[in-house]
């Protein structure tokens, strides 16, 4: 019997009936209908519509379809079943006659599936957050494991300037943990409960809503009926957060793709994340990380049609609502599959540290600290800039570096020129003056990593307080 069938003289069209239900994803929701129902059930006792045997029945009921469903796949197949609302009625009504049915008193369907959506957010943030603490760990793990050693930073592709290898990883932690940090501002956002909104107008029956809501976990009841019932704000405002969480994923994957290139060499490739050629036997693919780069590209998909479906929706609920579950459930899943094994990756590749150093000795890496050099006797920034530039054009004509470069033609270009400049091109002095608060020097990048460990712990800290 369908929840909404007296009103109907004729049955749905078979097909029609078959396409409109939700049941085969939104099941995934079981969890989250069973815990607010429960909450709604203890509600209806207070406000006297359920007496103290009702509820103990509900309960019980409610408690062995958790049961039934944690330990039976096809107990889940109900060809018959509209959405898991509907699902948790009819199975409720098996177990304990009519008495199932009181469970609906003073409550609609939009409320429920509101409520089961930000129950299912909130948790999936908990996990996220958990998964991105163990990956900025790896991470840490990693770069402390570089010690001093130095790389190229490019920008354009093109060699810049040397950077501890242990900066250039923590660049990745810094942007992991903005990611956290909109999770988290998602999530206080959208722990207010919906239920005893109603269908539009609020509930029917005095239901104790600050009760239900900290009962479940939320801060408070949400403010309006209307909006309650028809907001996906905080789904757009998740699923956007996993979008850029999936862009810095793909960033990752990608220098991960162009330095184990054999052009670079920078690293090697773990096997057991990596694939071969059916047809080149000498292949090693990186297969994980391309398929990151792929995945990303789909949760940023699922946000701008989250986006879209949203857009013209009048208040309040609408069946068009139904579509954004699954552009929901995706975009998680596909983070939380990911998350595990970027830090397994992470964990077992291989830094070829002597390849990444003798990279960082060539291509006029040291070219601004020698125009530092200048400007600190005395030489305008402008001036001592061309001077450098004119240096290097000298260096390329004669296929040499800076450092390679005599004295005395130094000297044509400008007096500025002292005995102790070829010191200052040196990879140690190049990156020991890049002294600030953020920078590259080696004691400001133990500072730097000594800040990122403590930062995790304090999240891994926090998670564990919401588990």
């Amino acid at each position: 019997m369908k929840m909404w069938s007296g009103r109907f003289r004729q049955p749905l069209h078979p097909g029609f009936d078959r396409w409109q239900r939700s049941f085969d994803f939104d099941r995934r929701l079981l969890r989250y209908e069973l815990e607010a129902s429960g909450a709604h059930a203890r509600a209806l006792k207070n406000a006297g519509i359920l007496s103290a045997d009702e509820l103990i029945a509900i309960l019980q009921g409610l408690e062995q379809i958790g049961e039934r469903a944690a330990v039976s796949t096809p107990f889940l197949d109900d060809a018959e079943a509209e959405d898991v609302h509907h699902f948790v009625e009819k199975q409720l009504a098996a177990l304990i006659g009519d008495v199932g049915y009181k469970l609906h008193s003073g409550r609609s369907r939009n409320e429920q599936i509101a409520t089961d959506l930000r129950l299912y957010v909130r948790a999936a943030i908990d996990h996220l957050r958990q998964e991105i603490s163990e990956l900025c760990g790896a991470i840490i793990d990693r770069a402390e494991q570089a010690r001093n050693t130095p790389m190229p930073a490019y920008t354009h592709l093109q060699k810049a300037e040397p950077v501890l290898v242990a900066h250039w990883m923590l660049a990745y932690v810094e942007m992991f943990l903005r990611d956290v940090e909109r999770l988290a501002d998602c999530r206080k956002r959208l722990n207010a409960c919906p239920l005893g909104s109603g269908a539009v107008a609020g509930a029917t029956l005095p239901l104790d809503r600050a009760l239900i809501a900290q009962s479940l976990g939320f801060d408070e009841p949400t403010a309006n009926s209307i909006d309650a019932t028809s907001d996906r704000d905080f789904a757009i405002e998740f699923v956007n957060a996993l979008s850029l969480l999936a862009i810095h994923v793909s960033r990752w994957a990608e220098e991960m793709i162009l330095f184990s290139s054999q052009e670079y060499g920078f690293v090697g490739l773990p096997e057991a994340y990596s694939t071969g050629s059916s047809a080149m036997p000498q292949k090693k693919n990186p297969d994980l990380l391309e398929l990151m780069r792929g995945k990303s590209g789909r949760v940023v998909g699922n946000a701008t049609a989250l986006l879209v479906t949203m857009k013209g929706l009048p208040l309040a609920y609408n069946k068009d609502l139904q579509e954004t579950q699954e552009l929901l459930f995706e975009p998680a899943d596909n983070m939380l599959q990911m998350l595990p094994l970027v830090t397994g990756f992470m964990k077992a590749v291989e830094f070829r540290y002597e390849t990444m150093e003798q990279a960082a000795h060539t291509g006029f890496m040291n070219a601004w600290a020698g125009a530092t050099y200048l400007v600190k006797g005395g030489v305008p920034s402008r001036l001592a800039h061309e001077c450098i530039g004119k240096a290097v054009q000298i260096a390329v004509r004669r296929g040499c570096e800076l450092e390679d470069l005599p004295l005395e033609e130094l000297r044509k270009i400008s007096p500025a020129f002292g005995d102790d400049f070829h010191d200052s091109l040196k990879l140690a002095s190049v990156l020991a003056i890049h002294d600030v608060p953020g920078g590259t020097a080696p004691e400001r990048v133990r500072k730097a990593i000594g800040v990122a460990r403590n930062k995790i712990q304090s999240l891994r800290e926090e998670v564990h307080a919401h588990a």
